[in-house]
């Protein structure tokens, strides 16, 4: 092994280290922010057009339901997610503190 190969070894090895540096400390958490923020939307979304699934009388819920058959798979995950929220309030507070 010549030294210009020792050199691009060590130089690869400090881009990779530097490139897992930068994501773990910058892309990765604004990665998570944007995804829960989307999650977030999405889910008052699919709340605003089917409220009547929790009881809660919606003359929207007439409207929407002609979109049941193309959302039911997503309907069934954010029903879930829904009911093992604890409350929206808790999740807002958990995105601004660590």
């Amino acid at each position: 092994m010549t030294v210009s190969d020792r050199i691009r070894a060590y130089l690869d090895g400090l881009d990779a280290w530097l490139h897992g540096l930068y994501h773990g400390m910058i892309e990765h958490p604004s990665f998570e922010k944007i995804e829960k923020e989307a999650e977030d939307t999405a889910d008052v979304f699919m709340f605003a057009c089917f409220a009547d699934a929790f009881g809660i009388p919606s003359p929207v819920s007439y409207y929407t339901a002609e979109l049941l058959p193309h959302l039911t798979e997503e309907f069934v995950a954010w029903e879930r997610r829904m009911w093992d929220r604890e409350s929206l309030v808790e999740r807002k507070g958990q995105q601004y503190h660590f």
